[in-house]
Formats: C-alpha cells, structure tokens, sequence
C-alpha cells in the first residue's frame, strides 16, 4: 500500500469521521477548518444505528454514548388526534436487531468525541478555502489567507457552501425550501406529563412542512424539540437567528394538547431557514471527491444528514485504504462515488417528501446499513 497525501476541507462530522479513518489506514491526512477552533455551536442530532455502528468501527463508540441519550422507541403520532401510527423499538431493540442503538447527542460532543481521537496538529484552523487547482500530478488547494497546500487528493467536506464542489461544478447556491424550523431545548422535567418523552416522537402535521420532533439530550435530562412549518420567504442575512416563542406556539394552537405541551414549556427558541440542492450526478474528478452536506445536503425530516456523512466517510476510506499510489486515486474514487450515489440520492429524495415512516414501513434499508461491511466495488 502507498501512502497518500490527502487533505480534507472542513473539519464537521464528516470531515473528521474521514480524517480518523484515512489516518488509521496509514495515509498522510491534513484538515483544513475555517473556523479559529472548534466552537460548540451547532444542532443537536440524532445518531440511528447506521451512524452509531459506522462509528464503533472507528473505536469511538463508547465515547459517543457517554454525554448521548437512548431514545426507547422511534414514534410516529397524528397532529389532531394524537393517534400513533408507527412504532419501531429502539435502545435494546435496535442494538439486538442493527448492531447499535439510537443515539441523540449535541453536535459538538460529537465532533468532541471524534477530536479526541485525531491529531490536534494535523489540523489548521483559520483557513478559509477559496480555490482549487487540480494539476497533471498534484492539487494545490488556495486560502484566503494567501496560503497553499499540495496534495494528492482532496476530499470536500466543506458543506452546502462548499468551495469544492464548486471547483468541480461552477458556482451554484442552495435554494430556499419554503420551510423554516424552531430549535429549542427543555428540561425533561417540565414536560414529564408527555407520554413517551425519552422516545424519538415525529407529530406529523397536516401538510408535509408542518411537524414537531422531540427526542431525549444528556442522557434524558433535557428534551430537545425541533418544528418546522411553511413560510413564503427568508430576509435574514444567517440563516439561523433568534426566534420568537409566542410566533413558534401559534403555528400549533390546532395539535393535540400533549404537542402543545412541549411548546409550552419552550423559553428560548432559535429559528434557522432549511435549504436544499438536487443530488448530483456525480461527485468526483481525478483527485477530488466530496462527501456529506458538500454532495447530498438533506432535509432534517429522516434524520440521515450526519449519518450519511458518516457513511460517506467509512466507504471512501475503505476504497482509499490498499492503493498502489496516487496513479489509482481517480478510479477508487469513482468507485466510492458509484457506491454512495444511489442511496443518498434515494435518501435525499425521501426526506425532501417527508413521508418515511409516517404509517410503519420498513426502516431496515436505512438503519441496517454497515458502512464497514458494504461490498467494495457494488452498488450500496
């Protein structure tokens, strides 16, 4: 096996969850982050046996499920009536069935846990990518600062906005679903008298972009609560910004009263706009590839965004681990690409329609996942 030079452009889950993996397999990796450190900033999220498991294989498992919760069961109830139309097991269950539980955890334990396990100084803050040169033998990647980096390969894990993808494709920007949600977090006791608080509850509203999710944060103490509806248009310059209670709560005045109830105990609220992009139809070129929110940016309402970067990141290792040298990059990325496409386009599709798991189904194609032990070379 060669050891490749590879750098990695954005230091989120995915582009650590790669860093880690590329690493152990003997590779030469630099990350390059544009924030100054990593900040706790960012959502919480939910972590469904597919992320969990590609995670054990990385060894950071049980530092995951230390500040995470364990949500029971995976609930699905009406807007008006309250009825419950689904109900998967989780905890356990799950970890019996998919070789890993549910885990909800905030991003930045997360992105803490994986961290921990990757050189601190293999990674450079401060550095804002703005161009991309891909020459005969090598990729020089251009900072803001006036800096460069050559490199064998180059993985864009740098997001929605990423500079990468734009390399590749032109410059493009995401659009505007039309849906905004409210993020707010409460503790687990002053919302005790909903059934089925420590569960992952979707209450499916009466149109697609109407919902409210809720699910456990620091092992069951707090309750973090996410809810979405229809509004006709953005003005504001972030896309996230202080939210108003009073505005979030009359957008369900008709739910159920169990509903209701978690909003009410609402004190604080973040309001952030949801973008999308179309799947791509392919993601490399040479030496470059993308993975996570830089290729296949998803709607929250499957849940899949973090896990399919996570994915993303354990199968591109895998095909990046027994090259001969840099003259195989461009073919084992291709494969990778050819691996990942169908089913994170599949899942991207599915949550902009947000109707998975509304009346049961089947989770099994999305949870029983093994990012470890997907054939390489087939189709996912």
């Amino acid at each position: 096996m060669s050891s490749l030079n590879i750098a990695i452009a954005g230091a989120g889950i995915g582009g650590l969850t790669a860093a880690i993996a590329l690493h152990r397999a003997g590779h030469q990796v630099t990350v390059f982050e544009q924030s100054k450190a990593f900040l706790r900033v960012g959502a919480d999220i939910n972590l469904t046996p597919n992320a969990v498991r590609a995670l054990d294989g990385l060894g950071i498992g049980a530092a995951v499920r230390i500040p995470a919760a364990r949500p029971t069961h995976r609930i699905s109830r009406m807007w008006d009536s309250g009825e419950e139309t689904s109900r998967l097991e989780m905890s356990d269950a799950a970890e019996r069935k998919y070789g890993a539980p549910q885990l909800t955890i905030h991003r930045a334990d997360l992105l803490a846990a994986l961290a921990a396990v990757f050189p601190l100084e293999q990674v450079q803050f401060a550095k804002r990518a703005e161009r991309v040169v891909q020459g005969s033998d090598a990729i020089e990647l251009h900072f803001k600062d006036g800096s460069r980096h050559r490199c064998d390969v180059l993985i864009g894990a740098d997001g929605i906005h990423s500079v990468v993808r734009n390399a590749l494709f032109g410059e493009e920007h995401p659009r505007f679903t039309g849906v905004v949600a409210y993020r707010a977090v409460v503790p687990a006791a002053s919302v005790a008298q909903v059934p089925n608080i420590q569960a992952f509850t979707k209450w499916w509203g009466p149109n697609p972009q109407s919902q409210i999710v809720t699910f456990p944060l620091n092992q069951g103490k707090d309750i973090f609560i996410f809810a979405t509806t229809a509004q006709d248009s953005w003005h504001e310059e972030s896309w996230t910004s202080a939210g108003d209670v009073e505005e979030l709560r009359s957008h369900y005045q008709a739910f159920h009263p169990d509903a209701r109830a978690l909003l009410a105990a609402c004190t604080d609220v973040l309001k952030t706009a949801l973008y999308e992009r179309d799947p791509l139809p392919f993601w490399s070129s040479g030496a470059i590839t993308l993975l996570g929110d830089a290729c296949h940016p998803m709607l929250p309402f499957m849940a899949q965004g973090a896990a399919q970067a996570i994915e993303d990141a354990v199968v591109l290792a895998r095909y990046l681990q027994d090259l001969d040298g840099p003259a195989s990059v461009a073919s084992a990325l291709q494969a990778y690409q050819q691996a990942r496409l169908e089913r994170t386009s599949q899942i991207q599709i599915g949550s902009r329609g947000n109707q998975w798991l509304k009346d049961g189904g089947n989770a099994d194609w999305v949870y029983g996942y093994d990012a470890w032990a997907v054939p390489i070379g087939q189709a996912a």
